[in-house]
């Protein structure tokens, strides 16, 4: 069976038809997010980040998004790490108001921030308190969530009914999780140099 199309700034993310569910699947990594009108599942595997599902029934619009702040240091509300946290919810709010979500009709369910990396152990605790701090800044709040803990978790939302099924990896064997959040987040940490700046070098 065929792919339907997707919106066109999400050409770039993965999307299949998964035999065993009968339906199609877009799976996002750390740092995306996917914002759809179609009736299909958005999936991710999440260990310190968080992915927050979003949803307005009545328009048959939602997205996820898959998250983690640069800094591991608390969610100041003037901090870098929560306007980085803040340009990504906001990011994926705006794509779904643009097809027709209503703002009051949204709904929030979140899931992740647990501590899976030992070397970035307050990691999953800043992505809970980030999240948290931006709802209530925003006036939203979470109808359902499943936050913290030690364990990786698989995620799988269906935008067109707010279904979530997610499943704990509590028997994990592979280091996968970890060795890409590690990456994620040393990638965040680099500086990005702005067109017109100066960059110097030996």
């Amino acid at each position: 069976m065929g792919v339907n199309e997707c919106l066109p700034q999400f050409v770039h993310i993965n999307r299949f038809w998964d035999r065993h569910g009968h339906y199609v699947s877009a799976k996002i990594l750390p740092g995306e997010y996917y914002v759809t009108r179609n009736d299909e599942c958005i999936s991710t595997v999440l260990g310190s980040c968080i992915s927050v599902c979003v949803y307005d029934l009545k328009a048959g619009v939602g997205g996820m998004n898959h998250f983690m702040l640069p800094g591991g240091k608390g969610a100041d509300l003037q901090s870098e790490s929560f306007r980085y946290g803040d340009v990504a919810m906001e990011r994926m709010l705006n794509d779904m108001y643009k097809v027709g979500a209503k703002r009051e009709n949204l709904k929030f369910k979140a899931f992740g921030g647990a501590q899976v990396i030992r070397i970035m152990t307050d990691i999953g605790k800043s992505n809970i308190a980030f999240l948290h701090k931006f709802l209530t800044l925003e006036g939203f709040r979470l109808i359902s969530s499943d936050l913290g803990d030690k364990y990786p978790r698989k995620v799988k939302f269906f935008p067109q009914t707010g279904q979530v099924l997610m499943k704990k990896l509590e028997h994990m064997h592979n280091d996968t999780i970890t060795q890409r959040e590690v990456s994620y987040r040393a990638k965040l940490a680099t500086p990005v140099v702005k067109p017109g700046d100066v960059e110097l070098f030996d």
